[in-house]
């Protein structure tokens, strides 16, 4: 069985470009939360690549596992 990795993938739009503070929290697109890094990067990239449009607009990908299991050592 494979060990789950958790991410999730969200996005929205910039104030502006220098730093990553979002327009509009109540905005923010919650895509989804993936079992592991492959599924979310492919969401990640269908996502960026449809607003690419508009420079403001970023995505990205948060490690939950990393979160939830801070040490690494598989204990919660």
């Amino acid at each position: 069985m494979e060990k789950q990795l958790l991410h999730l993938v969200f996005g929205g739009e910039l104030e502006n470009l220098e730093e990553v503070r979002f327009r509009d929290l109540d905005t923010l697109d919650i895509v989804g939360i993936f079992p592991n890094y492959a599924e979310a990067e492919k969401a990640w990239r269908a996502k960026a690549q449809a607003t690419v449009d508009n420079a403001h607009m970023r995505y990205f990908i948060v490690h939950l596992h990393r979160l939830l299991d801070p040490d690494g050592d598989g204990r919660f």
